[in-house]
């Protein structure tokens, strides 16, 4: 935009300002040139980075359809900051306001100081373009509200009635007289300036559908941090006709991806983008869900139960695709239980990526992220991060490149990237009421969403997921859900949320009376392996797959539990030669086994302990070495003759680790199954005494009437769900028909979850009392999700006014995501992570088996270089719920003695709380005696008891 722009401003109009330098000198950008370089953003994003599913919301709400989608954008774009052009926010800058006071538009500073938090610049745009709208257009206030809370809601979080209500009466906060003239003037100049005057009337009658208004503000959000950027337009006007170009070619943003299907058979399509060898051919799951992909006709849900390994991921990845070719989708994000099984998922993922098609033979780099609150410690995406932006990475042999691009991966905006791989709190919190929430519903509304191991999530997290999945519905976003032991009750829940979603709300007689239930034929045993797919109205398919052939006959059996029988059983059976698995519920049980297991075998049968509570670098060896040993033949190559390892639930999600022998505390019976899942999981030579596979069962008083899991697996899973699966599995007990994987599964968990009674009549009096306790738990988490979930997308296209009232602020706070995660999993067995650090001669040290440069201590008088800093910061590890319930007395004694204002500084640091351990690994925090060694892990006592 260049000088002879502004000659249809006013000298009163151009005086506005908009900018003050980042550095604090005297530059300055008038508001019109703000406002245009948003606006000439806002028209790129729309013709160069928005994907075409993303277009096609905001065409199909415009009566111009595709010809509308452009103009509206620019045109909010360009008007995202009017608000500024009222008393309430020019009197910020006194020398700035002086000169808006020669040209007329004056303004109190005394009484607007005092009250100028009423009038946000956000919240009087809002009123400024309704009114102008309603009053000088004719437009209703209900059709204007949806145009403008687009304005108002730009800073993440849109204005409430009582806001908007207060502010209208406050004249001397929004102007009258001279700058209501100038006001009219810049919204007059700015639509004729898009060349949207012509489509005021026609709009005046629309309604913008919720979703629309969302992804309108993400849009609008990020034209405005783009045009705010002074490295790429800067805060001081000379009249220039390439500035927005120029600053455009600054972002460098990635172009869509344009997926092609390229119609390959499914035996080829699995071959090409996994690397298998020629001839190879897709498990029947696969080929069943590109088949059932190829046949969709509008994006929609699949849901894919299949057994583990019969390769549900790969599947998946070849989906994604086949849909976003037909629905031009222009990435994925694949949302995964842990940061441990997303790191290893960015591997998977990266190599497929590499593979990739696209119709564009030109096209820059993929924008990669991995999305969870640590990955900046995995090596595999920072090599990715270290170019900055993604066209300055090198192309790899298939001609793509896959880069970070570094604005698009900072907190708020990692949804954004191309391609995705994160934990699922990353897409729970599109449904929490959190600040710039947008952003994340812009980043995914674009995408396949594919959500692995969904069995893992537990009815917290599922309030949370089902609203997810209604709103992506809204957006017609593909979603692909993967589960090897998924409750039918899941199955319906899931698929309820997304047709709702897309079709509105069930009727309310549809749930109370005896009527149809168009979700009835999704209960209980429907297949296996199956795919459940969304169709036309409320009916949804139901697709079966043929088994891969794998089988294994597990005969199950119980122990005592108590270490003894437990050591005298691998003494037996590992003794002889084998690899074993102990699961136990608890950390705590893990390392009481581990003690008393190396007491009795020595060095004879050796003993390795993975939990959770280790250090992050240290949780990730010991996960490489896991599958190191005891993988796929292929890459366990070097696997003991004997061996015991001792784990909690990390063994039981997507590590691909093989067993003889399964010692399993009990659990829910899709967890179990989940354990069983890594017995004689790949074919191999095994010891003679194990060629069948043989899972026990412990953690119960076996003598008891229903059996009496220990204390601490009843607070973990609750008695219901134990004393389930122990019913379930009875006829399967101690020569009893060994359990068939796969055949079994599906039997087994809707047993466990659908049947009202289960096991011997006598456990049926404790168990109905249970089911009580479990629905009121329940109950209460429903309760708890609600307060910070978004509400359902309302058919009748409302404002999104007061949407994310009684919000957390940020999920993703001080640089990790800790705050949206205590919304989304309120059970998490973690309260608080700390840095460790090993205290020697009053000095702090980065521990001796992680540091990178042994020659050095950690300064606390002023900040580490970055290499330093980085390696402090990658010692993070998670404190035990148990210690909650001291958690400001914590902090309190860490804060004390390791405060260091120094490293307030380092973007690595700053903020973090550090636990001091000393050389023998030992540390006293408010009345709990820690230990930390990189065998065990993080030992924790209570010293009063």
């Amino acid at each position: 935009m260049g000088a002879h722009q502004t000659q249809q401003l006013s000298p009163a109009a151009a005086s506005a300002w908009g900018k003050t330098s980042d550095d604090g000198g005297p530059g300055w950008l008038p508001l019109w040139q703000h406002l245009a370089d948003a606006s000439d953003v806002a028209q790129r994003l729309w013709q160069h980075w928005l994907n075409d599913a993303v277009r096609r919301q905001f065409s199909a709400a415009l009566p111009g359809g595709a010809a509308d989608g452009p103009g509206l954008v620019a045109w909010l774009a360009g008007l995202h900051d009017i608000g500024k052009c009222t008393p309430a926010f020019a009197c910020q800058m006194p020398n700035l306001a002086g000169r808006m006071r020669r040209h007329g538009l004056n303004c109190d500073d005394n009484r607007i100081n005092a009250d100028r938090r009423l009038a946000p610049h956000a919240l009087a745009g809002q009123i400024l373009l309704e009114g102008w709208l309603v009053d000088h257009h004719g437009w209703t206030a209900s059709a204007a509200s949806t145009f403008a809370v687009v304005v108002g809601g730009h800073h993440g979080v849109p204005p409430s009635d009582k806001e908007l209500h207060t502010a209208r009466h406050l004249d001397h906060l929004l102007g009258t007289g001279p700058w209501l003239t100038v006001q009219r003037e810049l919204l007059d100049w700015m639509t004729d300036r898009c060349g949207v005057r012509d489509r005021l009337p026609a709009w005046r009658d629309v309604r913008l559908p919720q979703p629309v208004q969302a992804l309108l503000t993400g849009v609008i959000v990020v034209a405005d941090w783009i045009a705010s950027n002074q490295e790429w337009f800067p805060a001081s006007y000379t009249a220039d006709a390439d500035r927005a170009e120029r600053g455009w070619d600054e972002v460098d943003l990635p172009s869509p991806w344009h997926a092609v299907d390229l119609d390959l058979s499914p035996d080829d399509i699995i071959a090409t983008r996994f690397g298998l060898p020629a001839g190879a051919r897709a498990y029947p799951v696969q080929r069943a869900v590109i088949e059932q992909a190829r046949q969709m006709t509008a994006p929609g849900l699949m849901i894919v139960e299949a057994p583990m390994g019969d390769g549900k991921t790969e599947a998946a990845l070849a989906a994604v695709e086949v849909l976003a070719a037909k629905f031009g989708a222009s990435g994925c994000f694949v949302a995964l239980p842990t940061r441990a099984t997303s790191d290893a998922m960015l591997s998977r993922g990266l190599t497929w990526l590499e593979r990739l098609p696209d119709q564009d033979q030109e096209r820059g780099a993929y924008a990669v992220a991995l999305a969870h609150g640590k990955s900046r410690f995995n090596d595999e995406y920072g090599i990715l991060r270290m170019s900055g932006r993604a066209s300055s990475i090198g192309v790899d042999e298939a001609g793509v490149d896959l880069a970070v691009h570094r604005w698009l991966a900072s907190r708020k905006k990692i949804l954004l990237s191309d391609f995705v791989v994160g934990t699922i709190d990353q897409l729970l919190f599109m449904s929490l009421k959190a600040r710039y929430v947008v952003l994340r519903h812009l980043g995914l509304a674009g995408k396949v969403v594919v959500i692995d191991e969904a069995h893992a999530y537990d009815v917290h997290m599922s309030q949370y997921l089902d609203r997810a999945l209604e709103w992506l519905a809204a957006y017609r976003v593909p979603v692909i859900v993967l589960s090897a032991t998924l409750p039918a009750t899941r199955r319906q829940a899931m698929m309820r949320a997304y047709d709702d979603g897309r079709l509105g709300p069930t009727p309310r007689r549809t749930r109370r009376t005896s009527g149809p239930d168009p979700y009835a034929d999704l209960a209980g045993d429907i297949g296996y392996p199956v795919l459940t797919t969304s169709g036309e109205a409320r009916v949804p398919t139901v697709r079966t797959a043929a088994s891969s052939g794998r089988a294994v006959s597990v005969r199950v059996s119980r122990l005592d539990d108590d270490l003894d029988p437990l050591a005298d059983l691998l003494a037996d059976q590992i003794g002889r030669g084998g690899c074993a698995l102990v699961v136990r519920n608890t950390v705590r049980r893990v390392q009481e086994t581990a003690v008393v297991l190396r007491e009795r075998f020595g060095a004879d049968i050796p003993v390795f302990v993975a939990h959770s509570r280790f250090l992050a670098p240290d949780r990730a060896a010991n996960d490489r070495w896991l599958v190191d040993r005891f993988g796929p033949p292929t890459r366990a190559t070097d696997r003991p003759q004997r061996y015991v390892v001792v784990a909690s639930q990390v063994a039981e999600v997507s590590l691909d680790v093989d067993f003889d022998l399964l010692v399993t505390d009990l659990a829910p019976v899709d967890l179990l199954l989940q354990r069983m899942g890594r017995l004689h999981r790949h074919d191999r030579s095994r010891p003679a005494h194990l060629t069948a596979a043989r899972c026990v069962v412990t953690g119960a008083d076996w003598s008891a009437e229903p059996p009496e899991p220990v204390q601490g697996s009843r607070i973990v899973y609750g008695d219901a769900d134990l004393w389930r699966a122990a019913g379930v599995l009875w006829p399967h007990l101690d020569g009893g028909r060994p359990v068939e994987l796969p055949k079994d599964i599906p039997t087994l968990v809707q047993a466990a979850y659908d049947i009202p009674l289960v096991g011997p009549a006598d456990w049926h009096s404790a168990m109905r009392e249970a089911d009580k306790a479990a629905d009121t738990r329940r109950q209460r988490h429903r309760t708890q999700a609600g307060a910070y979930r978004l509400d359902s997308v309302d058919p009748q296209a409302t404002a999104l006014i007061g949407w994310l009232a009684a919000h957390i602020g940020d999920a993703d706070a001080r640089g990790d995501d800790a705050r949206g995660r205590g919304h989304v999993r309120a059970d998490s067995a973690e309260c608080l992570e700390v840095i460790l650090l090993v205290r020697r001669d009053g000095r702090l040290h980065v521990p001796d088996w992680v540091r990178d440069d042994p020659s050095r201590e950690v300064p606390t008088e002023t900040s580490p270089d970055s290499r330093l800093a980085r390696s402090v910061a990658r010692c993070t590890l998670a404190l035990p719920q148990m210690m909650s319930s001291r958690l400001d007395a914590v902090i309190a004694e860490l804060e004390a003695r390791n405060c260091f204002p120094a490293w307030s500084t380092s973007h690595w640091l700053d903020g973090e709380l550090v636990l001091d351990i000393d050389d023998t690994g030992y540390a006293r925090v408010a009345g709990f005696d820690l230990h930390y060694d990189a065998t065990d892990g993080l030992t924790v006592t209570r010293v009063d008891g």
